[in-house]
């Protein structure tokens, strides 16, 4: 049988905890009373496993764990020194790194060393542009769970944008070429903040983005820089053919004509827009090979076994 290790990790990204949970050992997660960046209550809206445990953060020293996951900067660089004892410290770690470096894309060191630790990236892209200084690096890209009984619809002739405040986060995420879209092909946006923005619907609970998203006609992405999105590989798992700008991880994923369309060139991302809007037969045909990429490519099997190597890896603790 496999050992079961004990893992503190911290609720960073709701969805990717949740993937990331579905590998067979125990979590625990702490949280602190006013719910901070990191330490909210992980709440019902995802049907947590019984192998998550939350913990208050000020009793993580009485607690044994094999290793640590980090997830912030905040936990690393300072949480850990006042949350945890020394020998918890000195544990086998990973730190997960969701997104590619800032403020250089090239010329940005990585703050997480670590003498028993590895780096963790989300994608090869991230891996690439992040300088790891020496430490030992790992890319496991994204497992999404696929959502049970919902299939593309597409009914909506419109497009769909999900990235949470994007108004507040403006170039960088693409909320300039959001509102330039928009004002020539129609589009919604949904996420936390969206009402600040023409378009916005506000937030959907995290397990039912998949069927919200499955009604439109395809998913549009206006990100110049940041990961690959989760929502993306929901739409995609859900039969949504995607059309975006085409940076960092997304050229990798999406071949034009294929499963989606992506390009650099505005003019162009409008007018293969506007063909799926016209022709439904073809916005669907493309969704299929989008949903044949996402299981293909993000299927939790891969993923939970990715994670089981990297963590018998790390610990040296495997089948006993």
């Amino acid at each position: 049988m496999t050992a079961r290790l004990r893992i503190l990790t911290w609720h960073v990204h709701g969805n990717y905890l949740y993937s990331l949970t579905q590998v067979p050992h125990e979590f625990i997660v702490p949280v602190m009373p006013d719910g901070r960046p990191g330490y909210a209550m992980l709440g019902n809206k995802i049907p947590w496993g019984g192998n998550v445990r939350m913990v208050p953060a000020d009793q993580l020293r009485d607690e044994p764990f094999d290793c640590v996951i980090y997830q912030s900067r905040q936990a690393y660089e300072h949480d850990r020194l006042s949350l945890l004892t020394s020998a918890q410290q000195a544990l086998p770690s990973a730190y997960i790194e969701h997104n590619p470096p800032e403020p250089h894309p090239t010329d940005t060191r990585h703050f997480f060393q670590h003498g028993h630790g590895v780096l963790v990236h989300v994608t090869h892209y991230n891996a690439l542009m992040w300088d790891a200084g020496g430490m030992p690096d790992a890319v496991i890209e994204h497992g999404v769970p696929e959502a049970e009984g919902v299939s593309y619809g597409g009914e909506l002739e419109r497009g769909i944008v999900v990235i949470n405040n994007l108004g507040a986060r403006g170039r960088r995420v693409g909320a300039d070429v959001y509102e330039w879209a928009r004002s020539r092909i129609p589009l919604d946006l949904i996420g936390m903040g969206s009402e600040s923005m023409a378009g916005g619907k506000g937030e959907i609970d995290n397990m039912n983005v998949p069927a919200f998203v499955a009604r439109y006609r395809f998913f549009f992405t206006p990100i110049r820089y940041a990961s690959l999105g989760l929502s993306l590989i929901e739409a995609m798992m859900a039969g949504v053919p995607v059309v975006g700008v085409a940076a960092t991880e997304l050229p990798r994923v999406i071949q034009n004509g294929i499963n989606g369309y992506v390009d650099n060139r505005r003019p162009a991302l409008l007018d293969v827009a506007r063909q799926l809007l016209a022709d439904a037969a073809m916005a669907r045909e493309w969704g299929e090979a989008a949903r044949r990429t996402a299981r293909e490519r993000y299927n939790m099997t891969r993923f939970v076994a990715d994670w089981e190597r990297l963590l018998f890896k790390l610990t040296g603790v495997g089948n006993v």
